[in-house]
């Protein structure tokens, strides 16, 4: 297994792979991306990604390079890393030089040229004992971001939000697999890297959009199949307590797929195990194909 990075045209060693310092992304998280897992080595709902990616960059004034040529980078790049299954983060950058009068400017007269890196790893799907015993998660502190500051719709390199609730979560408990971040007006949005979900009284439920979250591609998929097995599902408004006290809970994300959260602050959820309407969602879900199964699991 290997990882390999797609930057300026070419595919590096990662410790080959660097960006100028004076890229507005690094600078100031001016950036765009996805994670996008493969099956059977193809990249999964690559169209609805690439969909994704362009709206986050319309939203901040960023040209993203053609379909085609992020197509064809992510290929070039997935080959030469040559893993069974690859997580593939696809990035965009504003770009931006050395400034002509040796000054930052927060808003340049001219947008830099904007850059795409291409990081190529292996996948790390969740392990047959996470799926077979579902893992932990605290609902931390932090807020999601309002959608009057940087709306929560835009997937930007600015994670550090999410970073800091991870950390809060793991200081709490350090067999968190995941943070559960609210909205400011406290209800349940999504986890740091991740959807959320939760069934009671046989109903699937999870944060509307509306609450400020971002539309994940998983979470989608997975409203689709639920949807289309008959299963009732809500996307509304949950209150802490309401996923504390809830029959199960399961996160969903490009390469979690779906995975059952057993505990949350220390609780047990249901039974302290996977639950049989969460389980059936994942299977439901790996028949349409997903990353970390190539035809035998969720993702």
């Amino acid at each position: 297994m290997s990882i390999r990075v797609y930057v300026d045209g070419r595919v590096l060693l990662p410790e080959e792979a660097t960006i100028p310092v004076f890229n507005r992304g690094f600078l100031f998280g001016e950036s765009v991306f996805e994670s996008v897992g493969t099956v059977n080595g193809e990249p999964f709902a690559m169209t609805e990604h690439l969909e994704r990616l362009e709206n986050s960059a319309s939203q901040l004034g960023i040209s993203v390079p053609s379909r085609k040529t992020i197509e064809e980078a992510v290929a070039q790049t997935v080959a030469a890393a040559g893993n069974p299954e690859s997580r593939i983060r696809i990035v965009v950058t504003q770009g931006g030089g050395i400034p002509a009068d040796g000054r930052f400017d927060l808003v340049p007269a001219e947008p830099g040229q904007p850059e795409l890196v291409v990081i190529v790893m292996p996948l790390h799907a969740p392990s047959p004992e996470m799926q077979r015993n579902g893992v932990f998660a605290e609902i931390v502190t932090i807020m999601r971001n309002h959608p009057g500051s940087v709306d929560p719709s835009i997937k930007s390199g600015n994670y550090l939000s999410s970073v800091l609730a991870l950390r809060e979560a793991r200081r709490r408990n350090p067999k968190a697999h995941e943070a559960i971040l609210c909205s400011p007006d406290g209800f349940v949005a999504e986890g740091a890297t991740s959807n959320v979900f939760m069934v009671a009284g046989g109903v699937v439920r999870t944060p509307a959009l509306e609450v400020g979250i971002l539309a994940g591609i998983t979470r989608s998929k997975v409203l689709q199949v639920v949807r289309e097995a008959g299963i009732p599902c809500e996307e509304t408004r949950i209150s802490p307590d309401a996923l504390r006290q809830a029959d199960e809970v399961f996160l969903t994300s490009a390469a979690r797929g779906v995975l059952s959260v057993v505990q949350i602050d220390g609780k047990a959820i249901g039974e302290g195990k996977p639950g049989v309407l969460t389980q059936k969602i994942a299977a439901l879900y790996a028949a349409i194909g997903t990353p970390n199964n190539s035809g035998k699991g969720a993702s």
